[in-house]
């Protein structure tokens, strides 16, 4: 055990930072290889490489992103800002580039090929830098009425998310819309803004309903199982029932060997049918924890900045995980969302180390006068 008295940098790390919200996370990335042997092998051998392909590579991405969580969270606040905003600049500019370099998949150019770095989704990156972007906006229009924090906050959605619809990626889009909107909420804005932001959030989804095919497919598909292939949804579904409360054990799944996202999307689905309802619960459990613990610590931070800031990236982490739940349940539409820290993906990952390295930078104990005069210089 490290002494309180310890005058070394990881020492003074180690009795600041939020331990709670790090052990969940930590077995969130252990749970994560874990659920992934069961899923991942079967994919693997659909596709003709070696069985444990996917498992292989999940691990060596976490242990770069457990790498990145704990660097991030050295960071001071202002630290947090400047990094956010070169990752932004840096992201949005690849989201740029996808539009006219990336490699189209399912109708869609998300991805870019960057050499021996493999395929980059630089849309995963963008989400945490916009959070940190847009809490400090919003932290600096209700700090310092002189200065046009809110009126950048507004810009900063549409700069954001409109090279994500041209890609398109509406869950993304409405991921961070979701997110800038519990931000606004939490800034004390009038009501009127938030019913007004609501409207305009329903119509966008109507003309994305008219006017893209496949975001009206999907809608279609959710609302009526005889409009169209449901085969995922069905499958998954029947996984739940399959499983049951104790499920039939690692490795008893089937479902597994006929869903072609049972690796990614449908990680949640394999879980239940071999680990049980009871798992998907403790996971739920772990999922809630991390947010409504940064959420508490948010509630008590003095700082406009920190509280707004740490509401952000407790919401992007936990909405993120709803929405792939409830895609997994047919509660929702499906979105191509993953399950945090669980469901197999590089960029995903090492986007979400970032996030929450800067949520632990954030939430970090530090001396009051200390704190108030980093953010004075």
């Amino acid at each position: 055990m490290v002494s309180r008295a310890e005058p070394s940098l990881s020492g003074r790390w180690w009795w600041s930072i939020d331990r709670l919200i790090l052990s969940a996370l930590v077995a969130l990335m252990v749970s994560g290889v874990v659920l992934l042997m069961a899923g991942g092998p079967p994919v693997s051998e659909r596709l003709g490489l070696s069985t444990f392909h996917f498992v292989n590579r999940q691990a060596v991405y976490l242990l770069v992103a457990l790498t990145v969580v704990i660097a991030v969270s050295f960071m001071t606040p202002r630290q947090v800002r400047r990094s956010a905003l070169l990752l932004f600049v840096v992201s949005l500019a690849m989201v740029v580039a996808t539009l006219y370099l990336g490699v189209e998949v399912k109708g869609a150019r998300r991805w870019l090929t960057l050499g021996p770095l493999g395929s980059v989704q630089p849309s995963e990156f963008i989400k945490p830098a916009f959070v940190i972007l847009a809490a400090w906006a919003f932290a600096e229009g209700t700090r310092r009425p002189d200065l046009p924090g809110t009126i950048m906050a507004f810009l900063l959605l549409p700069l954001t998310i409109v090279p994500l619809v041209l890609q398109p990626d509406f869950g993304q889009t409405m991921l961070i819309t979701l997110v800038w909107a519990g931000l606004f909420f939490v800034a004390g804005l009038h009501w009127f803004w938030v019913l007004g932001l609501g409207g305009a959030g329903a119509f966008g989804i109507l003309v994305a309903y008219q006017l893209v095919p496949h975001v009206r497919a999907r809608i279609e598909r959710f609302m009526d199982k005889g409009s169209g292939d449901t085969f995922q949804i069905d499958t998954a579904l029947e996984s739940f029932a399959q499983g049951g409360w104790l499920g039939k054990g690692p490795g008893e799944g089937t479902v597994k060997r006929i869903l072609p996202d049972a690796h990614t999307d449908f990680i949640f689905a394999v879980t239940a049918e071999e680990f049980g309802i009871i798992v998907c619960i403790a996971l739920v459990m772990l999922f809630a924890l991390i947010v409504l613990r940064a959420l508490f610590v948010a509630q008590k931070a003095e700082d406009p900045f920190v509280r707004l800031a740490t509401t952000g990236l407790s919401l992007l982490f936990g909405i993120q995980a709803a929405i792939n739940m409830m895609v997994n349940l047919h509660m929702m539409p499906a979105k191509g969302m993953t399950l945090p820290f669980i469901s197999y993906g590089g960029s995903s990952l090492i986007s979400l180390a970032i996030g929450t390295g800067f949520l632990l930078a954030l939430t970090r104990k530090r001396p009051r006068a200390v704190d108030l005069g980093a953010f004075r210089r």
